[in-house]
């Protein structure tokens, strides 16, 4: 007897809400310049066009910024703020001490999702968008940062102008609750504790300012007149948050036919079990060396969930896949997997396959976990996350993380500070991500 694992239907946006391809319209309108800044890089800079900077940090230099504001009619401010843009709407990723045309880019004008999902990156990354008001301690800009969900969140749901006041109140609110109800969570080694002042006298007036112009500039509010209001791309956004929507699982039945992209992501919800009989359905219906080309392909893809989806199913396919598994070693973004994949067939213990990683190695493999984790699961999924870094303590994590060059890098540490519950770890993980978004140290 063929059972179906029953499942919820996905909700709806709320009534009113734009189609997705007027959205992504939106969102490219909102983009244009970042990606116009994006296509002169790719077009112009780097021997082979295969880089996009050439002074080492992923960044501009001013000789670059002068030529492209030339060229762009632009000033080269502008070239910044827009390169910035791109980059943390995926359209330009960082590569190590490089950067180069990021998947979206190439995506752009004809995958109205890969635009979507490039702008949801800019919108999970907005306090990175405006810097942070130097007057201010850094605990109580966490604090603000903490609690903006929830703001965002009464805004959506108003459907309307709100007075910033009222915004006031209900983040004062939400700063006391996280003050008195502060969630202190060890993570190895601790040092003892020393004071450090609370923020409770910090103003939170300005910071609530910073944070309203910084969502502005991204495009997911109009703030202005002593009100603010979500956009259309905005209210979306948050709704998306709310719902934590993820790909919705295809019938079991309606897989087989699919390419192997398809095929993972209806799968992707599926338990384990079921998901493996349906990789073996799915390879039943091809030759081994079409399946196994197939998977590398949705593998190499710019979605790390796939990634991992992909190795499952090759583990599936057993021995006939392990000529072409051991062939992409050599590709940075395929190698810990196929690392893993080759120790299992070579009858490790899945727990212990993790030795045979080198420690850059397995920080690449963490940020792209979490990478997919970040897209697709649920903010204490992204936390627990966390005790799976072969890292003792949170400083050597971020500054590993920060080394090993994984094009996700500022997306996931931003996603991590926005679901840690511990304000001063979200603190140190937000100022990680904007040492990478910057180029600093």
């Amino acid at each position: 007897m063929n059972q179906r694992r029953s499942r919820r239907p996905a909700p709806r946006p709320p009534e009113g809400t734009p189609a997705p391809a007027e959205l992504a319209r939106m969102a490219r309108s909102g983009l244009a310049d970042a990606a116009r800044v994006a296509r002169w890089a790719d077009t112009e800079l780097g021997p082979g066009r295969g880089s996009a900077t050439a002074d080492g940090k992923a960044t501009l230099s001013a000789a670059t910024a002068e030529r492209a504001a030339r060229e762009l009619g632009l000033t080269p401010d502008q070239v910044r703020a827009d390169w910035d843009t791109a980059r943390l709407a995926g359209l330009v990723e960082v590569h190590g001490d490089s950067a180069r045309p990021g998947w979206r880019l190439r995506a752009w004008d004809r995958d109205d999702s890969a635009v979507l999902r490039g702008w949801v990156a800019l919108f999970d990354a907005w306090s990175l968008a405006r810097p942070e008001p130097e007057d201010h301690e850094p605990a109580a800009v966490a604090e603000v940062v903490s609690a903006m969900p929830q703001v965002l969140s009464f805004l959506q749901l108003s459907a309307g102008p709100v007075p910033v006041e009222q915004l006031l109140d209900l983040l004062e609110q939400r700063v006391t609750e996280l003050r008195t109800a502060r969630c202190e969570i060890p993570y190895g080694p601790q040092p003892e504790p020393q004071a450090e002042p609370a923020p409770t006298d910090a103003p939170l007036a300005p910071l609530l300012e910073w944070a309203l112009r910084a969502l502005a500039s991204v495009g997911a509010l109009t703030y202005g007149d002593g009100q603010a209001t979500l956009t259309p791309l905005g209210s979306w956004a948050v709704w998306v948050k709310l719902e934590q929507i993820c790909v919705a699982a295809q019938s079991p039945a309606g897989n087989i036919e699919q390419a192997a992209e398809d095929m993972l992501r209806g799968c992707a919800q599926l338990r384990p079990n079921a998901a493996r009989a349906e990789y073996r359905a799915w390879l039943a219906a091809r030759t081994v060396g079409s399946a196994v080309t197939e998977l590398l392909t949705a593998a190499r893809g710019e979605d790390a969930l796939l990634r991992g989806l992909a190795f499952e199913a090759l583990r599936v396919v057993g021995a006939p896949a392990e000529p072409d598994v051991r062939a992409v070693l050599d590709e940075p973004t395929l190698r810990p997997y196929a690392l893993l994949w080759l120790a299992e067939h070579d009858g490790a213990d899945p727990e212990d396959a993790h030795e045979v990683l080198t420690r850059e190695e397995a920080t690449w493999l963490w940020v792209d976990t979490a990478a997919a984790v970040a897209d697709h699961g649920e903010a204490p999924l992204l936390v627990r996350h966390l005790e799976s870094a072969v890292q003792p303590t949170v400083p050597m994590l971020l500054d590993e993380v920060r080394a090993v060059g994984h094009p996700r890098t500022v997306q996931v540490l931003v996603a991590l500070a926005a679901a840690h519950p511990d304000p001063a770890l979200a603190k140190a993980v937000r100022r990680a991500a904007f040492q990478v978004h910057t180029g600093g140290s």
